[in-house]
């Protein structure tokens, strides 16, 4: 199936997937392709994309959740960075602050 994640700034994932799990306002909901058609509300938490094996994860803070067919469309109000990306950012602004 198809996974698209947008944001104000753009696209944050567009690509295929085999499964994904979204932090939707009444608990964490799993998708699956030939899911039947949804639309929900999302709750601050992770947006989980699994594919080939691997899975790529996204924090956000709201937003909702369409599935219609094979595609999968997050629209998130912002995200927030990821530790790993937040220990980066930390560590970029120290090197410009030396």
């Amino acid at each position: 199936m198809k996974v698209e994640i947008v944001e104000t700034h753009g696209v944050l994932f567009a690509g295929d997937a085999d499964s994904v799990i979204v932090p939707a306002a009444d608990g964490d909901l799993g998708i699956l392709p030939g899911r039947q058609p949804v639309l929900a509300t999302l709750r601050e938490g992770k947006v989980r994309i699994k594919h080939d094996g691997t899975t790529e994860s996204f924090d956000v803070v709201a937003g909702f959740v369409s599935v219609d067919d094979d595609l999968v469309q997050v629209v998130v109000d912002n995200t927030k960075p990821s530790q790993n990306e937040a220990k980066e950012l930390a560590e970029e602004a120290a090197k410009r602050d030396e």
